[in-house]
């Protein structure tokens, strides 16, 4: 889990402030990452292959007497052995991973995740059509957020980028707490400054924070 029950608690009851002042139905949610992204094992292990080669033609130039003397051991060996510890970093450290990453794939896979957790948290089912989704994806380091039809036109799409732009930076230090907190903080204040308030309707979605699995 990437938040404490304290952590949990304390976004749980800003979230019912938020829709309180508001009237929005806020649903907070983190995931460890949005797909399991295994072409990023192969292409560690590409890489680590590649250099080793170089490495290698690089010795053989240097050093032909002792590269012919030891051909097949000093050039097989090494190769496959940094390509596979690469592989296996990969595999361990989401920071080395990451590097890897297809950035224009990666947005469109959290996209396509935060879409998914819209649909099956039935956001959509409030009655006036103001269910928010904050969606943090902590290996991609990016922030979606998803609002219903019911703030259309009133509301625009740069703007809600400002959430996302207030979140971003906390993700991206580890801080899935403190990300949260800071787009319910920025929520709250674009929906008031747009004139949304409070209506003393009944909760309709859970506001405890959807916190799933590890990076």
């Amino acid at each position: 889990m990437f938040l404490s029950q304290a952590e949990a608690d304390t976004i749980e009851a800003r979230i019912a402030h938020v829709e309180a002042r508001t009237g929005a139905q806020v649903v907070t949610a983190i995931v460890g990452r949005s797909d399991a992204y295994p072409e990023l094992v192969w292409k560690a292990f590409a890489l680590g292959i590649a250099l080793a080669a170089l490495l290698v033609v690089v010795l053989d130039v240097v050093r032909p007497d002792w590269m012919s003397a030891y051909a097949v051991w000093s050039n097989v060996t090494p190769i496959l052995g940094v390509g596979a510890a690469g592989a296996i970093l990969a595999l361990v450290l989401p920071t080395y991973a990451r590097l890897y990453l297809n950035r224009v794939r990666c947005h469109g896979e959290v996209r396509q995740c935060a879409q998914a957790m819209f649909l099956e948290r039935q956001l959509f089912k409030t009655r006036a059509r103001n269910g928010v989704l904050l969606f943090a994806s902590v290996f991609e380091r990016r922030v979606e957020l998803l609002a219903d039809v019911g703030f259309h036109g009133r509301v625009e799409e740069h703007e809600w980028r400002t959430v996302i732009d207030a979140m971003t930076p906390s993700l991206a230090t580890a801080k899935p707490a403190e990300a949260l907190t800071r787009g319910l903080e920025r929520v709250e204040a674009l929906l008031s400054a747009k004139g949304f308030v409070g209506t003393g309707r009944r909760n309709e979605l859970s506001d405890r924070p959807v916190d799933e699995g590890t990076a």
